[in-house]
């Protein structure tokens, strides 16, 4: 059974679905096993740059991917923990938009503020997400020696 098709009914049907983002290409907003999303049928025109959505890609899977352009019915998606742009992915693809996160129990609506901010932020930074994650990654491990190193003295 493809649940997928389950999602996309429920969604048509003007429910709002909450679920689980599965994968690492929406990280670091988006953390499997610890965040949540709730999803709404959203009427595509009102889609805009930096908007989560669910979309089919063609004849496959339901991808949660970010809007990182617009060309009139024709949408360009890219993960945020990734640098390739993918599209376009035609407005009828689009099966729903990401209205909340959820994170520890606590709700983020994506019209806060900050969260529109730092998802413009990382956005903008795509061509350097690859440099980004290196350097996060050599600084997490840096510290982390460092953190056993002073457990040890």
């Amino acid at each position: 059974m493809d649940t997928g098709f389950d999602l996309e009914q429920l969604l048509e049907e003007g429910n709002r679905i909450r679920v689980k983002p599965q994968g690492y290409s929406m990280y670091p907003l988006l953390v499997p096993g610890r965040d949540e999303v709730v999803i709404e049928q959203e009427d595509p025109s009102r889609l805009r740059r930096g908007d989560v959505v669910l979309f089919r890609r063609e004849g496959s899977i339901l991808v949660l991917h970010r809007i990182c352009r617009r060309c009139g019915d024709d949408f360009f998606m890219v993960g945020d923990n990734q640098k390739q742009i993918e599209g376009p992915i035609g407005s009828t693809q689009i099966k729903g938009k990401v209205t909340t996160v959820i994170r520890g129990g606590r709700t983020i609506s994506v019209e806060n503020q900050l969260y529109r901010m730092y998802s413009s932020i990382w956005l903008c930074l795509r061509p350097l997400r690859p440099m980004l994650s290196k350097m996060a990654h050599c600084l997490k491990t840096l510290f982390r020696g460092k953190k056993g190193l002073h457990n040890h003295l």
